[in-house]
Protein backbone atom coordinates (compact mmCIF):
# COMPACT_ATOMS: atom_id res chain seq x y z
CA UNK A 1 0.00 0.00 0.00
CA UNK A 2 1.26 3.64 -1.05
CA UNK A 3 2.42 5.58 1.76
CA UNK A 4 -0.08 8.51 2.03
CA UNK A 5 2.55 11.83 1.59
CA UNK A 6 1.96 15.57 2.16
CA UNK A 7 1.22 16.51 -1.01
CA UNK A 8 -1.56 13.75 -1.28
CA UNK A 9 -3.25 15.71 2.14
CA UNK A 10 -2.74 19.17 0.75
CA UNK A 11 -4.32 17.83 -2.48
CA UNK A 12 -7.57 15.76 -0.60
CA UNK A 13 -7.97 19.31 1.15
CA UNK A 14 -7.64 21.39 -1.59
CA UNK A 15 -5.18 23.73 0.03
CA UNK A 16 -1.04 24.12 -0.62
CA UNK A 17 1.20 22.20 0.43
CA UNK A 18 3.37 24.74 2.54
CA UNK A 19 -0.44 26.08 4.15
CA UNK A 20 -1.09 21.92 4.94
CA UNK A 21 2.70 21.78 6.39
CA UNK A 22 1.95 24.80 8.75
CA UNK A 23 -1.27 23.54 9.46
CA UNK A 24 0.28 20.21 10.61
CA UNK A 25 3.22 21.72 12.73
CA UNK A 26 0.66 24.55 14.70
CA UNK A 27 1.94 27.23 12.55
CA UNK A 28 -0.47 30.69 13.72
CA UNK A 29 -0.43 31.29 9.83
CA UNK A 30 -3.34 29.14 9.07
CA UNK A 31 -6.91 30.07 10.20
CA UNK A 32 -8.91 27.59 12.28
CA UNK A 33 -11.25 26.46 9.76
CA UNK A 34 -8.66 25.21 7.46
CA UNK A 35 -6.45 23.81 10.07
CA UNK A 36 -9.30 21.27 11.18
CA UNK A 37 -10.54 20.65 7.98
CA UNK A 38 -6.37 19.50 7.19
CA UNK A 39 -6.26 17.30 9.98
CA UNK A 40 -9.22 15.85 9.45
CA UNK A 41 -8.04 15.35 6.19
CA UNK A 42 -4.85 13.74 7.88
CA UNK A 43 -6.25 11.65 10.21
CA UNK A 44 -9.35 10.36 7.50
CA UNK A 45 -6.11 9.29 5.01
CA UNK A 46 -3.94 8.08 7.75
CA UNK A 47 -0.76 10.36 7.31
CA UNK A 48 2.03 9.82 9.05
CA UNK A 49 4.42 12.60 9.66
CA UNK A 50 7.79 12.16 7.91
CA UNK A 51 10.18 13.04 11.20
CA UNK A 52 13.00 12.78 8.62
CA UNK A 53 12.14 15.16 6.45
CA UNK A 54 10.93 17.90 9.33
CA UNK A 55 14.46 17.15 10.81
CA UNK A 56 15.70 18.60 7.43
CA UNK A 57 13.52 21.36 7.62
CA UNK A 58 13.63 22.53 11.13
CA UNK A 59 16.96 20.52 12.67
CA UNK A 60 14.76 19.01 15.30
CA UNK A 61 12.59 15.69 14.73
CA UNK A 62 11.05 15.99 18.32
CA UNK A 63 11.96 12.80 19.45
CA UNK A 64 14.36 11.81 22.29
CA UNK A 65 15.95 8.56 23.39
CA UNK A 66 16.57 6.46 26.06
CA UNK A 67 18.97 4.33 25.91
CA UNK A 68 20.04 1.60 28.96
CA UNK A 69 20.91 -2.09 29.59
CA UNK A 70 18.03 -3.23 31.31
CA UNK A 71 14.28 -2.11 32.33
CA UNK A 72 14.41 -4.61 35.04
CA UNK A 73 12.55 -3.52 38.67
CA UNK A 74 9.74 -0.89 39.76
CA UNK A 75 13.26 2.03 39.70
CA UNK A 76 13.03 2.00 35.73
CA UNK A 77 8.95 1.77 35.62
CA UNK A 78 8.84 4.66 37.71
CA UNK A 79 11.34 6.82 35.81
CA UNK A 80 10.85 5.52 32.21
CA UNK A 81 6.62 6.63 32.92
CA UNK A 82 7.63 10.02 34.58
CA UNK A 83 9.79 10.75 31.47
CA UNK A 84 7.00 9.77 28.87
CA UNK A 85 4.43 11.73 30.31
CA UNK A 86 6.38 14.95 30.59
CA UNK A 87 7.60 14.01 26.78
CA UNK A 88 3.86 13.98 25.72
CA UNK A 89 3.27 17.22 28.12
CA UNK A 90 5.74 18.53 25.78
CA UNK A 91 4.92 17.16 22.22
CA UNK A 92 7.83 15.08 22.06
CA UNK A 93 8.23 11.22 21.73
CA UNK A 94 10.79 8.70 23.21
CA UNK A 95 12.12 5.69 21.87
CA UNK A 96 13.61 3.31 24.51
CA UNK A 97 16.93 1.63 23.57
CA UNK A 98 17.50 -1.89 25.39
CA UNK A 99 21.48 -2.94 24.58
CA UNK A 100 24.77 -3.93 26.03
CA UNK A 101 26.79 -3.35 22.78
CA UNK A 102 28.38 -0.62 22.52
CA UNK A 103 28.30 0.02 18.94
CA UNK A 104 24.69 0.03 19.49
CA UNK A 105 24.48 2.94 21.94
CA UNK A 106 26.85 4.76 19.45
CA UNK A 107 25.02 4.03 16.36
CA UNK A 108 21.77 5.13 18.12
CA UNK A 109 23.88 8.31 19.57
CA UNK A 110 24.66 10.02 16.74
CA UNK A 111 23.51 8.39 13.76
CA UNK A 112 20.03 8.44 14.65
CA UNK A 113 18.83 12.37 14.16
CA UNK A 114 17.31 12.30 17.99
CA UNK A 115 17.12 15.92 19.90
CA UNK A 116 18.55 14.41 22.77
CA UNK A 117 19.47 11.15 24.29
CA UNK A 118 19.16 9.90 27.87
CA UNK A 119 21.79 7.03 29.01
CA UNK A 120 21.11 4.75 32.51
CA UNK A 121 24.61 2.84 32.93
CA UNK A 122 26.95 5.51 31.21
CA UNK A 123 30.26 3.74 32.58
CA UNK A 124 29.88 1.78 29.57
CA UNK A 125 30.74 4.85 27.70
CA UNK A 126 34.32 5.74 27.99
CA UNK A 127 36.44 8.85 27.44
CA UNK A 128 37.01 7.93 24.09
CA UNK A 129 32.88 7.79 23.07
CA UNK A 130 32.30 10.69 25.70
CA UNK A 131 34.62 12.87 22.68
CA UNK A 132 32.75 11.30 20.00
CA UNK A 133 29.28 12.96 21.51
CA UNK A 134 30.44 15.89 22.56
CA UNK A 135 32.04 16.67 19.06
CA UNK A 136 28.71 15.39 17.52
CA UNK A 137 26.69 18.16 19.46
CA UNK A 138 24.80 15.33 20.45
CA UNK A 139 22.89 16.87 23.87
CA UNK A 140 23.20 13.89 25.90
CA UNK A 141 22.00 13.06 30.08
CA UNK A 142 23.61 10.96 31.97
CA UNK A 143 21.57 9.42 34.57
CA UNK A 144 23.72 7.33 36.72
CA UNK A 145 27.18 9.11 36.53
CA UNK A 146 28.42 12.28 37.47
CA UNK A 147 30.07 13.97 34.30
CA UNK A 148 29.54 17.55 32.34
CA UNK A 149 31.13 18.89 28.99
CA UNK A 150 29.57 21.28 26.87
CA UNK A 151 27.25 18.79 25.38
CA UNK A 152 26.22 16.43 28.32
CA UNK A 153 24.70 16.73 31.56
CA UNK A 154 24.47 14.49 34.77
CA UNK A 155 21.47 14.10 36.58
CA UNK A 156 22.26 11.70 39.53
CA UNK A 157 21.20 11.02 43.36
CA UNK A 158 23.56 12.25 45.80
CA UNK A 159 23.97 8.68 46.69
CA UNK A 160 27.04 9.54 49.08
CA UNK A 161 25.36 11.59 51.31
CA UNK A 162 22.81 9.29 51.50
CA UNK A 163 24.74 6.44 52.33
CA UNK A 164 26.42 8.46 54.87
CA UNK A 165 22.93 9.68 56.34
CA UNK A 166 21.50 5.42 56.55
CA UNK A 167 24.62 4.59 57.82
CA UNK A 168 24.92 7.40 61.05
CA UNK A 169 21.47 6.57 61.27
CA UNK A 170 22.35 3.15 62.27
CA UNK A 171 24.99 3.84 64.54
CA UNK A 172 22.81 6.40 66.55
CA UNK A 173 20.77 3.36 67.62
CA UNK A 174 23.67 1.23 68.57
CA UNK A 175 24.92 -0.63 65.82
CA UNK A 176 28.40 -1.10 65.32
CA UNK A 177 28.88 -4.31 63.01
CA UNK A 178 27.32 -3.20 59.86
CA UNK A 179 27.01 -5.09 56.70
CA UNK A 180 27.14 -3.04 53.27
CA UNK A 181 25.72 -4.91 50.65
CA UNK A 182 26.84 -3.64 47.39
CA UNK A 183 25.75 -3.36 43.54
CA UNK A 184 28.13 -3.86 41.45
CA UNK A 185 32.07 -2.39 40.77
CA UNK A 186 31.15 -0.26 38.02
CA UNK A 187 27.68 1.59 38.93
CA UNK A 188 27.76 4.97 40.15
CA UNK A 189 24.95 4.43 42.97
CA UNK A 190 26.84 1.25 44.16
CA UNK A 191 30.12 3.13 44.47
CA UNK A 192 28.96 6.40 45.97
CA UNK A 193 26.71 4.97 48.71
CA UNK A 194 29.21 2.69 49.77
CA UNK A 195 31.86 5.37 49.94
CA UNK A 196 29.21 6.99 52.03
CA UNK A 197 28.76 3.93 54.35
CA UNK A 198 32.60 3.91 54.85
CA UNK A 199 32.85 7.32 55.49
CA UNK A 200 30.07 7.21 57.94
CA UNK A 201 32.36 4.54 60.35
CA UNK A 202 35.52 6.49 59.88
CA UNK A 203 33.65 9.63 61.56
CA UNK A 204 32.12 7.51 64.59
CA UNK A 205 35.66 5.68 64.62
CA UNK A 206 33.87 2.25 63.93
CA UNK A 207 36.96 0.30 62.04
CA UNK A 208 35.82 -1.23 57.98
CA UNK A 209 35.36 -5.15 57.93
CA UNK A 210 36.07 -5.91 54.17
CA UNK A 211 34.17 -9.05 55.56
CA UNK A 212 30.77 -7.14 56.07
CA UNK A 213 30.79 -6.00 52.44
CA UNK A 214 29.16 -8.69 50.21
CA UNK A 215 27.24 -8.27 46.66
CA UNK A 216 23.64 -8.05 45.95
CA UNK A 217 23.91 -6.58 42.49
CA UNK A 218 20.94 -4.68 43.42
CA UNK A 219 18.75 -7.79 42.93
CA UNK A 220 16.36 -10.10 45.00
CA UNK A 221 17.54 -13.49 44.76
CA UNK A 222 21.14 -12.63 44.52
CA UNK A 223 21.09 -10.76 47.51
CA UNK A 224 19.24 -13.37 49.20
CA UNK A 225 21.50 -16.40 48.41
CA UNK A 226 24.44 -13.85 49.30
CA UNK A 227 23.42 -13.40 52.91
CA UNK A 228 22.56 -17.01 53.31
CA UNK A 229 25.72 -17.92 52.17
CA UNK A 230 27.55 -15.25 54.76
CA UNK A 231 25.67 -16.28 58.03
CA UNK A 232 25.98 -20.00 57.01
CA UNK A 233 29.79 -19.73 57.51
CA UNK A 234 31.02 -21.13 60.68
CA UNK A 235 31.87 -18.73 63.10
CA UNK A 236 30.74 -15.67 60.96
CA UNK A 237 28.90 -13.46 63.60
CA UNK A 238 25.48 -11.84 62.82
CA UNK A 239 25.80 -8.35 61.84
CA UNK A 240 23.86 -5.99 63.98
CA UNK A 241 22.13 -4.34 60.70
CA UNK A 242 21.89 -4.58 56.64
CA UNK A 243 22.96 -2.01 54.34
CA UNK A 244 21.19 -2.86 51.59
CA UNK A 245 22.33 -1.04 48.09
CA UNK A 246 18.39 -0.64 46.80
CA UNK A 247 14.66 -1.79 48.32
CA UNK A 248 15.13 -4.96 46.05
CA UNK A 249 17.97 -5.87 47.69
CA UNK A 250 16.90 -5.52 50.94
CA UNK A 251 13.92 -7.64 50.32
CA UNK A 252 16.00 -10.24 49.40
CA UNK A 253 18.16 -9.45 52.84
CA UNK A 254 14.95 -9.49 54.76
CA UNK A 255 13.85 -12.89 53.60
CA UNK A 256 17.14 -14.55 53.98
CA UNK A 257 17.41 -13.43 57.62
CA UNK A 258 13.56 -14.90 58.01
CA UNK A 259 14.33 -17.99 56.83
CA UNK A 260 17.14 -18.24 58.90
CA UNK A 261 15.42 -17.87 61.67
CA UNK A 262 15.97 -13.95 62.82
CA UNK A 263 13.86 -11.38 63.85
CA UNK A 264 13.75 -8.34 62.40
CA UNK A 265 14.49 -6.05 63.89
CA UNK A 266 14.66 -7.76 67.48
CA UNK A 267 17.73 -9.57 65.81
CA UNK A 268 18.97 -7.95 63.34
CA UNK A 269 18.15 -4.07 61.60
CA UNK A 270 17.73 -4.01 57.54
CA UNK A 271 17.33 -0.71 55.49
CA UNK A 272 17.71 -0.22 51.58
CA UNK A 273 17.46 2.60 48.74
CA UNK A 274 14.38 4.38 46.92
CA UNK A 275 10.96 3.84 48.92
CA UNK A 276 9.53 1.75 46.04
CA UNK A 277 6.00 1.70 46.68
CA UNK A 278 5.99 -2.20 48.40
CA UNK A 279 8.27 -0.50 51.06
CA UNK A 280 6.00 0.50 53.20
CA UNK A 281 3.87 -2.83 53.38
CA UNK A 282 6.45 -5.30 53.92
CA UNK A 283 6.33 -6.71 57.21
CA UNK A 284 8.26 -4.79 58.99
CA UNK A 285 7.71 -2.02 56.71
CA UNK A 286 10.92 -0.62 55.47
CA UNK A 287 13.19 2.20 56.89
CA UNK A 288 14.92 3.41 53.62
CA UNK A 289 15.84 6.48 51.55
CA UNK A 290 13.82 7.80 50.00
CA UNK A 291 15.09 9.09 46.45
CA UNK A 292 12.65 11.12 44.02
CA UNK A 293 12.43 8.73 41.34
CA UNK A 294 9.53 10.71 39.49
CA UNK A 295 11.19 14.31 39.88
CA UNK A 296 14.40 12.70 38.44
CA UNK A 297 12.30 11.73 35.02
CA UNK A 298 10.36 15.00 35.13
CA UNK A 299 13.71 17.05 35.86
CA UNK A 300 15.55 15.13 33.33
CA UNK A 301 13.41 16.15 30.52
CA UNK A 302 13.09 19.86 31.56
CA UNK A 303 17.16 19.99 31.72
CA UNK A 304 16.57 18.80 28.42
CA UNK A 305 14.80 20.85 27.05
CA UNK A 306 16.83 24.04 28.09
CA UNK A 307 19.48 22.07 26.46
CA UNK A 308 17.57 22.08 23.04
CA UNK A 309 16.14 24.72 23.26
CA UNK A 310 18.24 27.46 25.07
CA UNK A 311 21.34 26.01 24.19
CA UNK A 312 22.34 25.54 27.82
CA UNK A 313 25.99 23.97 28.38
CA UNK A 314 26.36 20.51 30.12
CA UNK A 315 26.03 21.00 34.04
CA UNK A 316 25.86 18.08 36.66
CA UNK A 317 22.63 18.73 39.09
CA UNK A 318 22.24 16.16 42.43
CA UNK A 319 18.56 15.30 43.77
CA UNK A 320 18.64 14.62 47.17
CA UNK A 321 17.09 11.60 49.51
CA UNK A 322 14.93 11.46 52.47
CA UNK A 323 15.43 8.93 55.40
CA UNK A 324 12.11 7.37 55.83
CA UNK A 325 12.36 5.44 58.98
CA UNK A 326 10.30 2.19 59.29
CA UNK A 327 9.66 -0.61 61.58
CA UNK A 328 12.83 -2.69 60.11
CA UNK A 329 15.55 -0.85 62.49
CA UNK A 330 15.39 -0.25 65.90
CA UNK A 331 17.67 0.35 68.72
CA UNK A 332 20.45 -2.37 69.21
CA UNK A 333 20.29 -4.49 72.02
CA UNK A 334 22.77 -6.89 71.48
CA UNK A 335 26.72 -6.36 72.95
Amino acid sequence: MKKVTIKDVAKAAGVAISTTSNALNGSSLVNEETRKKILAVAKELNYVPNLNGRYLKTGKTKMLCFITSNVRGPYFYMLVESMCHECERLGYGMNLIVTKDKNVIMNHMVGQGFDGVFIYEGERIQEQELKIIDQSRVKTILLDRSYSSEFISSLVFDSYQAGFYVTRYLINLGHQRICFIEGADDVYDSIERKRGYIDALKAYDIPYDEDLIIRGYFEETYTYNSVTTMLRIENVALPDAFIAGNDLSAIGCMKALKALGYEIPKDVSVVGFDDIEVAEYLSPSLTTIRNPIDRQGVQAIELMMRMIHHNEKGRVEQLKGELIPRKSTGICLRK
